[in-house]
């Protein structure tokens, strides 16, 4: 595995040496947000243990710099795991991420909602989730940290922070419980309703993976959900990765001003 020291040590060679206090990962429609940080955009194919990305309509570079007076680290894109099968895939970046001093990190995602009160446009704050595949990024890590507790693995009090700024800004986030499918595929009628049955009240291709090393690697972690369809089955939709790039601006948006309104009580 690639030393996330030595990877930290070339991000600050470019960015500089003050340590970071959060990291962020974006989802679908929030890449404009990543040139909003005042810093350099680091190319992940610079960085030793940065993943391959190969999704259309994200941007693999991290921006390191100044958001609403905070220093933080934005990833413009992830790996999923249906890239290539691997569900540690972000395991460097995340380790990097800690090395640089960060404490905390916020996910965003899209997802296809199994609630008909949160319909595409809404957001979703992940108060758990279900790993419905049964993959771990820990697998074949031979210490015992690798027998991580997921009590509270969405952190309440970044939860409670997150819904304050929402609160503040007028804006309507519900809180529930995430599925992660693996996609690339999307998912028959027949899996959402069992997922209904488990207590999913959304499903996605990503973010599950990212939670667990998070909370292996020390950091609080949460997630926030753009909601760009209801699942198959819930509508008359029809359900693609093209929707979904075009739905996801309608909740990015909102999902910005919850983000910078939080941030701005970081200081």
């Amino acid at each position: 595995m690639t030393d996330p020291q030595k990877t930290a040590a070339l991000i600050r060679a470019r960015a500089g040496d003050e340590p970071v206090r959060l990291g962020l990962i974006l989802g679908s429609g929030l890449g404009h947000l990543a040139h909003a940080v005042d810093g350099p955009a680091i190319p992940y194919a610079d960085l030793p243990g940065f993943p391959h990305v190969g999704v259309s309509g994200h941007n693999p570079h991290l921006h390191i710099g100044l958001l609403e007076g905070v220093r933080i680290a934005v990833f413009g894109a992830r790996e999923h795991y249906y890239e290539n099968g691997n569900p540690a895939a972000m395991r460097g970046a995340l380790a990097t991420l800690k090395a640089l001093g960060a404490e905390r990190l916020i996910l965003t995602n899209a997802a296809g909602s199994l609630r008909p009160d949160i319909p595409p446009g809404d957001l979703m704050l992940l108060s758990d989730h279900i790993n419905y595949n049964g993959l771990n990024p820990l697998i074949g890590e031979k210490t015992d940290a690798r027998f991580v507790p997921m009590t509270d693995a969405h952190s309440p009090g970044l939860r409670a922070a997150l819904r304050a700024a929402a609160a503040a800004e007028g804006i309507a986030l519900k809180e529930g419980v995430y599925a992660w499918y693996s996609g690339p595929s999307f998912e028959t009628p027949a899996e959402i309703r069992l997922l209904k049955t488990l207590g999913a009240d959304a499903v996605g291709m990503s973010t599950v993976p990212e939670v667990i090393l998070a909370r292996f690697l020390g950091l609080e972690v949460a997630a926030i959900s753009t909601v760009t369809n209801m699942a198959a089955g819930m509508s008359d939709e029809r359900i693609s990765h093209e929707h979904t790039k075009a739905m996801a601006p309608l909740g990015a948006a909102k999902l910005e001003r919850i983000l910078r309104r939080f941030l701005s009580t970081q200081g």
